[in-house]
Parts: C-alpha cells; structure tokens; sequence
C-alpha cells in the first residue's frame, strides 16, 4: 500500500475515489503544473514543474489502472487467465508480486506479504495457488507487456 497510498496522498484523493473524480483532480493538478506554465519563469522553476508534472501523470495512470472500474471492465479476461494460462514467470520485490502467464498477460499483486511469497514458491500447484490466495486478496493491475517480434 505503500505506493498506492503515496499515489492517493499526491493527488489527494481517497481510497473511494472514482475514475470521475480522479481526471478532474489530475486536470486540476496539470493546469497548476504544466510545465508550459513555467516558461517564463527560472530554470530551478521549469525543473520542478516538469518533475512534478511527471509525477502527478505516473500517479494518475497508477492509479486508474487499480481502479474497481477498471477491474470490472476487465474482469472476464482476467478470470479466463486465471482459469486457463500457466504461469511462465514470477518476480517478488517490495511487496509487490509480478506473474506472467502464458497467454501474454502480466499482472502486479500489492502488499503481498513475504510468507504469501514463500507458500507460492513452495507450492505444488503454483496457479491453484495464485487462484485461492492471491487473486482476489490482493489489489492488482494489469500490466501492459509489450512483446518484441
């Protein structure tokens, strides 16, 4: 939660917050921060602008992408990953689990604790496990993975 919650604090927004009201605090934030706001200003100036700008974008696309709408919109596909790929891949590091299944899909699980880790590692059956104990327990997002040719 880590992230999600220095995301949240960023934009200042709850853990309610809805995707409407997500664009409209980012618009607000980007109007005060566009770095074409800054161009007459000094390059200390510009510098901030741009970094804080870049960072209220990453926040906004982080947060969206964890959004119940979101999780709704593609809830179908995700259970038929869940249901019918194998896991080819999986990478624990802070508390965030990435697993890359065979049909192409990636998904990241927040705050999953390193004793959930070590079960998966040492499980019989590593997609049953990730089904029963981590699936729905988790915050999750989608993970666009761009595959090269």
């Amino acid at each position: 939660m880590k992230k999600i919650d220095h995301y949240r604090k960023l934009l200042g927004v709850t853990k309610e917050a809805d995707l409407k009201e997500l664009k409209s605090v980012y618009r607000n934030q980007m109007k005060e921060w566009h770095p074409d706001k800054f161009q007459d200003k000094e390059e200390a100036e510009k510098l901030a602008a741009e970094k804080k700008s870049k960072t209220v974008i990453e926040a906004y696309h982080f947060l969206v992408s964890i959004a119940p709408e979101t999780a709704a919109a593609s809830i179908e596909q995700y259970h038929q990953t869940l249901d019918e790929a194998s896991i080819l891949d999986f990478e624990y590091k802070n508390e965030v689990l990435r697993i890359d299944f065979s049909d192409g899909h990636t998904y990241e699980y927040f705050d999953v604790p390193k004793a959930t880790y070590v079960k998966l590692l040492n499980a019989p059956a590593q997609s049953r496990f990730v089904r029963r104990h981590i699936s729905e327990a988790f915050v999750y997002r989608s993970v666009n993975k761009i595959v090269s040719e």
